[in-house]
């Protein structure tokens, strides 16, 4: 008896909830004969039909995979997904986060342009602008965005792209994303927002005006600490030229089949995974706060964060991250990150077991001491990312460890 095949490409689209999309949206099982899961395509190149076929999808003429570097079924799966989750009409992926930042800058950027970015980036992003990028002549130009108005006064006809980190990684700042993209657009600059700490299940930029968002889907897409990888989620036109420029050209940057299959299975749990980060987080800040050998707790969802406000008008959720100093320096907080037993000291974020790190040795180490200073990274800084273990037990490990001091 011959069956046959039922697809529900054609189908009209339900307004699923965004946690129903983060295992479905974009895969009909029906189109790869039944297969729950999707297949990994481990090819480095495509057969065409024929040779025109070949030349026509060179061209951009016809649609088509023909060798991995640029395009891949696997690839293109995991890219409509996070296209629809962020909001976007489309989606590349990149081999790790400065890889989608770097494809993403090269495509956009000439010699004489400008890039406003905040007062703090991640370590890499800040070597990668004021030590590379500034070698061929594009200007970087730090501003306090927490005030647009530093914005408003610091931007040029010269300024092509305003970038920024929200919250921000080490030290939390949360940056209004509609106020700055309206001064953006004013002056037809494009706003690139990296939301590795927020994910899109807690915040969508694109939706508050921003034209780019990037993440380091190695943190909290993946959420298992097993892959790296970056996305960049945009208009299509502008994509493409990502594509086609930045990632074939400029940097060869492309994801792997095999991490583009445990990225999507990691954004099946995404919903899940967040809801706890952000639970546990909250505890934690709250009890940190009660600690003698605290000086200063960063997290947006204390009402007495000066960044509360913003934060809930643009997140669901205050994500899982959180910075603190404690009395008694850099020589403090090195001894109490030695002296945990649960949460282990690593560079990385987003993970279900509790990470601690040092930036200003660590992550932030390629600041010189007075760039820290100047952009709030001070070296008794330590940042948390709070894991999925019970937050009972994250907070015993802290206590004992504070005990040490």
């Amino acid at each position: 008896m011959k069956h046959e095949k039922i697809s529900r490409a054609e189908a009209p689209k339900p307004n699923y909830d965004f946690t129903t999309r983060a295992i479905h949206s974009g895969y009909d099982p029906a189109d790869e004969q039944g297969s729950l899961n999707p297949p990994i395509y481990m090819t480095s190149t495509f057969i065409g039909q024929n040779a025109e076929h070949v030349g026509d999808m060179f061209a951009g003429e016809c649609e088509g995979h023909f060798y991995s570097r640029i395009s891949n079924p696997t690839l293109d799966l995991l890219e409509r997904r996070i296209a629809d989750l962020e909001g976007a009409e489309a989606s590349l992926s990149a081999a790790s986060g400065m890889g989608a930042i770097s494809a993403t800058l090269w495509s956009l950027i000439k010699p004489g342009d400008e890039i406003i970015v905040d007062m703090t980036l991640y370590g890499c992003t800040f070597a990668f602008m004021r030590h590379g990028l500034s070698k061929f002549g594009v200007k970087i130009t730090h501003v306090d965005m927490t005030n647009p108005q530093m914005l408003n006064a610091a931007i040029s006809d010269d300024t092509k792209i305003v970038y920024f980190e929200t919250p921000a990684n080490p030290n939390m700042r949360v940056i209004d994303i509609a106020a700055i993209s309206v001064i953006a657009a004013e002056h037809d600059a494009v706003t690139i927002v990296d939301n590795t700490y927020g994910s899109p299940y807690l915040c969508r930029p694109i939706e508050h005006g921003a034209d780019l968002v990037i993440h380091s889907a190695t943190k909290y897409l993946s959420g298992h600490g097993d892959v790296i990888g970056g996305m960049v989620s945009g208009k299509a036109e502008v994509i493409q030229n990502i594509r086609l420029f930045g990632l074939k050209d400029m940097t060869g940057a492309s994801m792997s089949p095999m991490t583009a299959m445990l990225l999507m299975r990691g954004i099946k749990t995404l919903p899940l995974r967040m809801n706890r980060h952000c639970e546990s987080a909250m505890k934690v800040a709250l009890w940190l706060e009660t600690q003698d050998q605290t000086s200063t707790i960063y997290y947006p969802g204390l009402k007495n964060s000066p960044f509360h406000d913003v934060a809930a008008k643009q997140m669901s959720g205050f994500g899982g991250m959180i910075a603190f100093e404690l009395n008694g320096g850099k020589e403090a907080a090195l001894k109490f990150i030695n002296a945990l037993n649960l949460i282990h000291c690593a560079v990385s974020l987003g993970d279900a077991e509790t990470l601690i790190q040092h930036p200003a040795s660590m992550t932030h180490s390629c600041y010189t001491p007075e760039e820290r200073m100047e952009f709030g990274i001070s070296d008794d800084l330590i940042r948390l990312s709070v894991g999925l273990e019970s937050a009972s037990d994250i907070m015993a490990d802290i206590s004992q460890a504070m005990q040490q001091l």
